[in-house]
């Protein structure tokens, strides 16, 4: 490496290189060298390091500004959706308070339907038990009926004798008689 003496000697003394020419090797590199590729990258690279940084600035502004208009879009669909939200809580709590009215008024209606049939089956049942214990009344009085005629017909036709037939006879005969005699 040269020493800074070597590179404040004026320019005569220092031998004639051949051409000019850029030194690549990192370790090699002299300040010269150093400087020159330095105001070379300065001088043509600010422009474009300007333009760079310039449409790097205004892309990341025009992303930020996306980012923000997105976030603004975001926040007014998510006010929308809890509206909408609200709105289908509330319809929901109606339908379900609905629904649980026309369940309990069916619920009603189907009770008393039933209390109404219930009755409508006690009536026919009564009527059924009074039509059944009349017939059967009536079934026992003509039975009892029919048995007292034949024990009455047996009873007579076990006493009766020709004898006490004739009697009989003449005794109806003189009433007709005598109702007979009344009315002429």
């Amino acid at each position: 490496m040269r020493s800074i003496s070597e590179i404040i000697t004026p320019s005569l003394l220092w031998p004639f290189a051949t051409g000019i020419s850029l030194n690549t090797n990192i370790f090699e590199i002299n300040l010269i060298n150093l400087i020159l590729v330095l105001g070379i990258l300065f001088y043509y690279g600010k422009g474009v390091l300007i333009n760079f940084l310039e449409n790097r600035e205004r892309a990341i502004s025009n992303t930020i500004q996306d980012a923000e208009e997105r976030q603004a879009e975001a926040t007014e669909k998510l006010q929308r959706a809890r509206i909408r939200l609200k709105q289908a809580e509330i319809k929901a709590d109606e339908i379900r308070i609905s629904g649980l009215t026309q369940m309990d008024k069916e619920r009603r209606d189907l009770v008393d339907a039933a209390d109404k049939d219930l009755d409508g089956l006690e009536d026919t049942k009564n009527y059924a038990i009074r039509f059944e214990k009349q017939r059967a009344s009536e079934q026992v009085r003509q039975q009892v009926s029919r048995l007292a005629s034949e024990r009455a017909l047996e009873s007579l036709n076990r006493r009766l004798t020709n004898e006490l037939h004739l009697q009989v006879i003449d005794y109806h005969i003189g009433l007709l008689r005598a109702m007979a005699n009344k009315s002429i």
